[in-house]
């Protein structure tokens, strides 16, 4: 041992020593991300990766966000009862925004024409 060996460094040496970095998770395996530019909000997006989140944000935000996808989620529905269902949850939570009983930034969401939506719903489960 070097004499001016830092407390550290010889913890660290003699860790090594004893074979404790061995066999740690992701040995030999690229680091993630490596090369690609910073992004300063990486560790939103890894939670929302973890968690199998789709949308972080106000409610109001995620209601907007939910009518754009409507045909994705209704894709998956067997009936058309089942269809309209969602439409009708959809188009009740996109009216109390309207009312103002959901916090959240103002925005304009228009509700969903259920027939329009259910139309669409068949034409896809038909092709």
């Amino acid at each position: 041992m070097d004499r001016h060996e830092l407390r550290v460094d010889r913890q660290i040496r003699e860790a090594e020593e004893r074979g404790e970095f061995a066999n740690l998770p992701g040995a030999g395996k690229p680091i993630p991300n490596l090369g690609t530019t910073y992004d300063e909000n990486w560790w939103v997006r890894e939670y929302m990766r973890r968690e199998k989140l789709s949308f972080v944000g106000p409610p109001a935000l995620a209601l907007r966000k939910e009518a754009e996808d409507i045909m994705d989620t209704v894709a998956k529905e067997y009936s058309e009862r089942a269809v309209r269902g969602i439409v009708a949850d959809l188009n009740a939570r996109i009216l109390e925004v309207r009312r103002g009983a959901v916090e959240g930034p103002s925005i304009v969401v228009n509700t969903l024409d259920e027939d329009e939506v259910v139309a669409r719903w068949k034409e896809h489960r038909a092709s």
